[in-house]
Parts: structure tokens; C-alpha cells; sequence
């Protein structure tokens, strides 16, 4: 349902744009959301935002250096990375739901369409 793209290879300190395509339905319509996952780890957000305007929510280890956007005209979400380091290297899932409400939206099994994950490795 939903198509990322944007991951890579970057060095520390390096920048990164995730993008993803929504083709099935109107993303304006929709909370979307990021989150990634680490090897061992469990799937965490990272940023969120509910089509409510100005409820966008960041994790702690992520606020000053992201930022979650959207292109309606696109119909596309953009996950902007500034300032990355080793601790940020994961699978990174772009998702999107039209009836969750701001406090569901921390949990990722909350979420209704996923993205296929993109990798992010940060390391010189």
C-alpha cells in the first residue's frame, strides 16, 4: 500500500531524505508516521503526524535533527534525517492509518498500511 525509498549509506554527521508514495489512497486523509527498527531491537516511532494540524510528535532521540512532512499534491510523506549518527541505523517503516488518534499513534501494531522498510546505515 505504501512505497518507500531514500535509504542508504551515509556518513556521520550526514543527511537523508526518506520518501514514501501512498498510490491507493488520498495521504491527506491520513495520520502517517515513521518508525524504524534495529537489528535485536523492537520496531519504534520515530515521528508522527496526525491530520490534525500541528499534532506532529518526535521521538526524544530523534527531535532537532528529523522532520516529518507531506506533499498532498504528491501524495507522498518525506521523513527528513540531519545530523545522523551510528545509533540511527535501522530499517526505517513509512505507515499510515485514517482513524488513530494522537495517543495510539507511539504504537506501531496501531497502524494500519505499511511501507516495504527502507535500510539506513550510518558509518564512515
Amino acid at each position: 500500500q505504501l512505497q518507500a525509498s531514500g535509504g542508504g549509506l551515509v556518513q556521520p554527521g550526514g543527511s537523508l531524505r526518506l520518501a514514501c508514495a501512498a498510490p491507493a489512497f488520498a495521504l491527506e486523509r491520513y495520520a502517517i508516521g515513521w518508525f524504524r527498527q534495529a537489528p535485536g531491537k523492537e520496531r519504534e516511532a520515530v515521528a508522527c503526524d496526525s491530520t490534525t494540524n500541528g499534532n506532529i510528535w518526535y521521538s526524544d532521540s530523534v527531535k532537532g535533527r528529523v522532520t516529518i512532512s507531506r506533499d498532498n499534491a504528491k501524495n507522498t510523506m518525506y521523513l527528513q534525517m540531519n545530523y545522523l549518527t551510528p545509533e540511527d541505523t535501522a530499517v526505517y517503516y513509512c505507515a499510515a492509518d485514517s482513524t488513530l488518534i494522537q495517543s495510539a499513534m507511539r504504537t506501531w501494531s496501531n497502524w494500519d498500511y505499511w511501507g516495504q522498510g527502507t535500510q539506513v546505515t550510518v558509518s564512515s
